[in-house]
């Protein structure tokens, strides 16, 4: 409980302070892409994901065996997928049919999967339930992730509210890797995530803050959201942080990150085609998209009237575990950093 005060405490009180400390310059996007390589992509939604079709795909693939020849990785796979397509009491169904079969074969699995989907769908306090009996199980799997995502999820917990509405601030710089792994194997266009990005990117004592990226990452929030007050409030984050940025206009920013939008749809739209393709004409959907979107040469992604490079991302154990890892070594910064603030309370006050 103390380490979740912490992180509640450090998740909720510094915004004022980052805003203060961000400089009035005139930084170029370019020089904001290189401190943040792949942001920029993410919030566009230009990189390499699955398609609708493929997971139900995927769901059909795995059930296409006989009962008797499924194996327990067959069912997370099919869980996982439904839960992409956001059939989140779907894939709890599926997992409480795992776990029926193969009471202790896969139980870690289980048991994390279910308290992800559970958190999903909205049931915090069950989610947690679970993501505690998976730590229970293996405190070390994943780099630790379950015991960060506990933290996190108690720290919802503490800040759902009935009149509570977006958004919601978080802190720390290096945090932000940890949220961009997030946006990319989870939901890229959470704006709770692209909240807490944009928040990051102005990056609290910081000489090298993203007021462009981070401008981008709040437009794009108020993209997502259909509450009046919630567009609101995440336009104003946006004007905000480019009104510390010269000759930089938040209409130009807009129409740039419109445009940008329009080349990660294109993209997807590509891979959804491809993956359309493949599945009728009965083609191993796995295979073909590893051989054509992850052994292929980096796509180009258009920059404000420039060509650069954009990063394509392999799903992959590693690549997840690079994310994992990444998040973990964000939160404990956050730690070290609120341990920091304290010391500097504590020494003020005397």
């Amino acid at each position: 409980m103390r380490k979740f005060m912490l992180l509640v405490a450090v998740f909720s009180a510094f915004f004022p302070r980052h805003l203060s400390a961000c400089l009035w310059d005139q930084d170029t996007l370019a020089m904001e892409r290189r401190v943040f390589p792949g942001a920029h992509e993410l919030m566009a939604g230009y990189f390499v994901r699955h398609s609708d079709a493929y997971y139900e795909w995927r769901i059909s693939d795995r059930r296409a065996k006989p009962t008797d020849q499924l194996l327990p990785t067959d069912l997370d796979d099919i869980a996982v997928a439904h839960d992409k397509l956001g059939d989140h009491d779907k894939a709890i169904e599926t997992i409480l049919e795992k776990i029926e079969r193969w009471p202790e074969q896969g139980r870690y699995e289980s048991e994390a999967n279910l308290g992800t989907f559970y958190i999903h769908s909205g049931q915090l306090e069950e989610g947690r339930e679970h993501i505690r009996k998976a730590i229970a199980i293996n405190p070390d799997a994943h780099f630790g992730r379950e015991i960060y995502q506990q933290l996190l999820v108690e720290y919802l917990i503490e800040k759902r509210r009935p009149s509570k509405q977006l958004p919601i601030s978080e802190e720390i710089q290096a945090a932000a890797k940890g949220v961009m792994g997030m946006m990319r194997f989870g939901n890229h266009d959470s704006p709770v995530l692209l909240e807490a990005l944009g928040d990051l990117l102005l990056a609290d004592d910081s000489d090298e803050d993203s007021k462009q990226l981070a401008t981008r990452a709040y437009l794009r929030a108020s993209m997502e959201v259909d509450a009046p007050e919630a567009v609101a409030a995440y336009r104003h984050k946006a004007f905000v942080a480019i009104a510390m940025q010269k000759e930089v206009e938040l209409n130009q920013v807009e129409e740039q990150l419109l445009n940008e939008i329009k080349q990660g749809d294109e993209l997807f739209h590509r891979i959804a085609e491809d993956e359309t393709a493949w599945i009728a004409t009965g083609l191993d959907v796995d295979a073909e998209f590893e051989k054509k979107y992850l052994d292929s040469p980096a796509r180009k992604f258009q920059v404000d009237g420039d060509v650069s490079e954009a990063e394509v991302v392999p799903i992959s154990f590693v690549g997840k575990l690079a994310a994992t890892l990444a998040f973990a070594t964000g939160l404990i910064a956050i730690a070290l950093v609120a341990k920091k603030n304290q010391r500097r309370r504590k020494a003020s006050a005397m």
